[in-house]
């Protein structure tokens, strides 16, 4: 099964984490298949704290990938951040 997740990296206290569409046998930092954004929750006002790619986005799902619980959420916020 596919799925769509969040794949972490930065340092230790600082994190900082990719939006992967990965095989859910792999590992949770381990290889992907694609890229699609990224999410920074210790970003500053002035700096970019989510970005997805919404037309890969929509491919990934088209063909049956399942986001993580975790990602419908950001899902949620980068579309209510879009409209605004």
């Amino acid at each position: 099964m596919v799925v769509i997740r969040l794949s972490r990296g930065g340092s230790k206290a600082r994190p900082f984490y990719n939006i992967v569409v990965a095989d859910k046998r792999e590992r949770r930092d381990g290889r992907f298949i694609e890229r699609l954004g990224f999410y920074n929750p210790s970003a500053k006002e002035s700096e970019e704290g989510l970005r997805i790619a919404q037309d890969r986005l929509t491919y990934w799902q088209g063909v049956g990938a399942q986001a993580s619980d975790t990602v419908v959420r950001l899902i949620k916020q980068a579309a209510k951040k879009a409209a605004a």
